[in-house]
């Protein structure tokens, strides 16, 4: 039953625990709920596979090292729940296309592969064998390597992530789209061009010591709840917190610790001291008029703001930064931003109070048009200060999914540079391609001419995860071969290539057990630390293969004489593979060496944040100069972001209950301003369609429910991936190339009776 109600002023506590435990038990059953949670981001446990929030060392860490929706996630994955064989005879493809998301995601994990023959409209089980020879027969027989495209989740080990570039790029060609193509990329873009690494500069200690944490455009309370913890904690070291969001989140309003007795009976702690209520868009306008007012206070005492030993030795560009910034369209500030002059001058007084300044951002600056101009002018700000490489200071972009930092460390990108090819090359005496390959968007438009041929996924979603859900469903309809290898069912194994297989594999809590004994993987977290990762549950399966040995047994049939790559000794010892990408990759030389002398694992080298050392084009610090951008719209017309609901992660649905938002029973809800409503004549509970409109081009998803809710005004939000079909693969953030999933001009239309 829907059941709409007020939005919640308070994140985690008692409600948060106990929904924890309910699914845990609902799926797993109370000893099995004991010993997963007992083992879930532990010393010698396993990693969880949600967020890429990082843990605590050692003497830190809590006994419960986990939050709701880690959980929620672990639980999903570690179901006692099987798929069985008569499923799947019973179901056709096209009845299981009829299953929504949520139910598919019920059905538990699947247990043997499964082939979908041409011509055929039911999924058979088929032995490893087989499935192996399907695929290399598939890849063999393509005109060129191009014609393929081999996409990874964030999920997937480090090791498994090593091995599978490795076969990509053994069979020829660089098409690795991952899924920080559709998140980070624009944070990786930015940074490695200003600071000389994609990757924040900012560690968990850092944090606790900022005396300023702005949070931008990230609902930690739902997308990173371990993050409220360490808040927390800068919060009670003297910390202000501000909270820039076109919609209030709970989780910085008021966060009761459920690792405290306070969290329990207590008030808990009011985190943001401000909450700027933006409007889609306004970022960077935002942090323009912060850099000016800046300017402006360092001209009035001289000395007393900028940091001008940092700015003189470790930057460029300050010069023709602040001649740029020392006029600014204050009306075109308000317009974009939706704050008034005054909300944005008492924010900036926080910075010039600060000494020690931390900026958080997530996909809600990611994921616009001018995502990477938003993100320097953030990085202009903090080095205006010298708040880089310092304590309690720095940039930190928070990665929403568990190993989506380490994928693109072990070579899951693109367009990875020379330097790594290279090393590539030399290590196991082969020649990888130079030509760059596709990203996730790049992909969405090649399925939309019809030029590829097998798609194969290592881990997500993707029918679902990105834009133009119905150009991306056609084509991979149109390909030869789709190959999904996954712990459970999801929307990407009902949307088919002539021949698809389904491979299933093993869980992060699963035992992987080889011939050479338990084998651990390793992850790297948000902040750049990389730990052990060990399963603790039998297997749902005797004959399920890790994605390691999945990658390592297509390899033998696929490039088994390309190069010097022992193949059948990696999928064995995954102490070797390690060894491989210790004189691979970047930041883990020595690296089999440094996990067996660490046991709770180790911070990866930052130069920016350890030295002050920028791998720059000049060797510095980069400040950028942009002109103001914002996104005007006409009358009757709003700006449309798409998030997550409290009950999901990414495109893996839970339930159907949004609690922090006062949403039950339901996902197709839309939420606007009570103001707009009126200005429109619409009403709350109205359902209506919502119609985006592209470059002449309107897309619709139809019958949500209109949801009064104090967000922006002009501003709307709904849950993805439901809103997926309203974003356009050629809408793109400059640079980057990520989907625009965050200001779509759309207007509601009131749904046909």
């Amino acid at each position: 039953m829907v059941d709409i109600e007020q939005p919640k002023k308070k994140a985690a506590g008692v409600p948060a625990v106990l929904s924890s435990f309910k699914f845990g038990l609902r799926e797993m059953g109370p000893a099995r709920t004991g010993k997963v949670f007992a083992k879930m981001n532990q010393d010698g446990g396993f990693d969880c596979p949600s967020c890429a929030w990082p843990d605590p060392d050692h003497k830190r860490k809590h006994a419960a090292e986990f939050c709701e929706n880690g959980a929620k996630a672990v639980a999903w994955e570690a179901t006692r729940k099987r798929v069985p064989r008569s499923f799947f005879a019973e179901n056709s493809i096209d009845d299981l296309f009829r299953i929504s998301e949520y139910e598919l995601g019920k059905l538990g994990r699947i247990t043997e592969p499964l082939l979908l023959r041409a011509g055929a409209d039911h999924y058979e089980p088929v032995g490893w064998d087989e499935a192996f020879d399907v695929v290399a027969r598939h890849l063999r027989a393509l005109d060129s390597p191009d014609d393929a495209v081999f996409y990874t989740s964030g999920r997937t080990s480090n090791e498994a992530a090593f091995l599978y570039q490795l076969l990509v790029r053994a069979y020829g060609t660089n098409n690795l789209p991952d899924c920080s193509n559709m998140c980070h990329e624009s944070s990786g873009t930015a940074l490695t061009r200003v600071i000389g690494s994609g990757k924040g500069a900012v560690t968990l200690e850092m944090l606790e010591e900022a005396e300023l944490i702005v949070v931008v455009g990230q609902n930690p309370g739902t997308n990173a709840p371990r993050m409220l913890s360490h808040l927390e904690v800068a919060k009670k070291h003297g910390a202000d917190i501000v909270s820039v969001n076109p919609l209030p989140e709970p989780g910085l309003m008021n966060f009761k610790n459920p690792q405290r007795p306070s969290g329990w009976v207590g008030k808990g702690t009011a985190l943001a001291d401000q909450h700027l209520q933006i409007r889609i868009g306004g970022d960077q306008a935002l942090f323009l008029a912060v850099g000016h007012l800046l300017l402006e206070a360092e001209a009035a005492a001289p000395g007393t703001v900028l940091d001008k030993e940092f700015l003189e030795r470790h930057t460029s560009g300050y010069e023709l930064y602040a001649k740029h910034n020392a006029e600014l369209d204050w009306p075109a500030v308000e317009l974009a931003t939706g704050l008034s002059r005054a909300e944005i001058e008492q924010f900036t007084q926080r910075f010039l109070k600060s000494k020690a300044t931390v900026i958080c951002w997530a996909m809600g600056l990611t994921q616009h048009r001018e995502a990477v101009a938003t993100i320097t002018e953030i990085v202009n700000v903090l080095l205006l200060q010298g708040n880089i490489g310092k304590p309690g200071a720095g940039p930190c972009p928070v990665r929403g999914h568990s190993n989506v930092q380490g994928d693109r460390s072990m070579g899951i990108w693109e367009k990875m540079p020379e330097s790594f090819l290279e090393r590539l090359d030399n290590e196991f005496a082969f020649t990888a391609p130079r030509e760059h390959g596709v990203d996730a968007t790049a992909t969405v438009q090649r399925l939309r001419e019809g030029s590829v041929r097998v798609f194969f996924a290592m881990g997500g979603n993707f029918a679902m995860a990105t834009p133009d859900t119905a150009v991306v469903h056609q084509g991979l309809r149109a390909c030869d071969l789709t190959v999904q290898v996954s712990t459970k069912l999801n929307r990407s194994h009902t949307v088919t290539g002539r021949e698809a297989l389904i491979l299933p594999t093993l869980g992060r809590t699963d035992h992987d057990h080889t011939a050479a004994g338990p084998q651990s993987v390793t992850v790297e977290d948000s902040q750049g630390a990389v730990h052990l990762s060990t399963g603790n549950l039998v297997p749902p399966a005797p004959d399920l293969l890790s994605e390691v040995q999945i990658v390592c047994a297509l390899a033998q049939r696929l490039v088994p004489d390309v190069g010097e790559i022992p193949w059948s000794d990696f999928a064995k010892d995954y102490s070797l593979i390690r060894q491989r990408i210790g004189r691979t990759c970047d930041g883990y030389e020595n690296f089999e060496d440094r996990l067996r002398a660490n046991e709770g694992g180790f911070l990866l080298a930052h130069a920016a944040r350890d030295h002050r050392e920028f791998k720059t084009s000049d060797a510095k610090a980069q400040f950028s100069v942009n002109d103001l951008t914002w996104l005007p719209t006409e009358p009757g017309r709003l700006l449309l972001q798409t998030m997550r609901s409290h009950d999901q992660f990414n495109t893996t649905i839970y339930g159907l209950e949004d609690r922090y938002r006062g949403v039950h029973g339901t996902r197709d809800v839309v939420f606007v301003n009570p103001a707009d409503l009126d200005e429109l004549g619409l009403r709350d509970g109205q359902l209506v369609d919502i119609v985006s409109e592209f470059a002449g081009v309107e897309r619709r998803a139809p019958g949500f429910r209109l949801v009064s809710y104090p967000t922006a005004r002009g501003c709307v939000a709904a849950y993805y991936p439901e809103t997926n079909v309203l974003m356009s693969a050629d809408d793109v953030a400059k640079e980057s190339n990520t989907p625009v999933a965050k200001g779509l001009t759309v207007r509601l239309e009131p749904a046909a009776s």
